[in-house]
């Protein structure tokens, strides 16, 4: 069964952005970068929430600036052709690989999981992830920690009343400070 993944930036202080919104805390060095890539590269279908969407839109059209590096390149490369669903109850069309959501996120997951194909299902975006994860339908947390505190903002942790057992899976430490943890949600086998 393929796994859902939930990866994204976070400050220390638990933020996927800060009080206005901003993600300039996070901007990956070449090293972090080269770790999105390398993940993107095990995802076969990627959900994402309208903003994140939106804020993705960008890579739709980045392999045409003649001023792009080659891990850029390679990230559009990658991204591009990677078939996305967004969930939005606003946009009525979407660009690119990608379709709107035909049903709820866990008949979404459902139907992905049920198809053939290889990768990840990753997650993409607080909102959602924090309605999939009240679900209990993420089977990993992938977090970049930067070594910031925002003081607010959109929490990368869905807050709900309930415990998650996880299991470490992976940690890395990157030269800018930057540590990632990859965590597996621990599951009681069923008799």
């Amino acid at each position: 069964m393929r796994n859902v993944t939930y990866s994204m930036n976070v400050s220390l202080d638990g933020y996927i952005a800060d009080p206005d919104g901003g993600l300039d805390w996070g901007a990956p060095s070449e090293e972090v970068f080269r770790s999105w890539i390398d993940e993107i590269r095990g995802v076969g279908v990627h959900l994402l929430g309208r903003r994140l969407y939106e804020t993705m839109l960008y890579w739709e059209t980045a392999d045409q600036d003649p001023s792009l590096d080659d891990s850029k390149l390679e990230w559009a490369g990658l991204w591009n052709p990677l078939p996305k669903v967004v969930f939005s109850n606003t946009l009525s069309a979407v660009q690119g690989n990608a379709r709107l959501a035909s049903g709820g996120l866990a008949e979404e997951i459902e139907r992905l999981r049920a198809e053939p194909g290889e990768g990840d299902i990753a997650i993409g975006g607080a909102t959602l992830a924090a309605e999939a994860a009240a679900l209990g339908l993420i089977d990993e947390y992938r977090v970049r920690v930067y070594p910031v505190l925002v003081g607010g903002g959109l929490p990368f942790f869905p807050q709900h009343e309930r415990q998650v057992d996880l299991e470490l899976v992976e940690t890395r430490t990157f030269s800018s400070s930057v540590v990632y943890l990859r965590y597996r949600v621990a599951r009681q086998a069923v008799p």
